[in-house]
């Protein structure tokens, strides 16, 4: 089992897909240094944990 993501890195997520959908790609160090640029998020370990989220939707992993 995996560990189970807060609703606040849920909707963050949500957010940055909506609104940068397209530039994300299924690389997970692409992808956390775009969450820097496009979230003001002062912790290392949420945009870790955004970052990989955000891989994992795109490459289909889930919902």
């Amino acid at each position: 089992m995996g560990r189970i993501k807060t609703k606040q890195i849920k909707r963050i997520t949500h957010e940055l897909l909506e609104e940068y959908g397209s530039t994300y790609k299924k690389d997970f160090r692409e992808n956390r240094m775009l969450v820097e640029q496009h979230a003001d998020i002062s912790s290392k370990k949420l945009k870790n944990t955004i970052a990989g989220y955000v891989t994992r939707l795109v490459k289909g992993g889930l919902e």
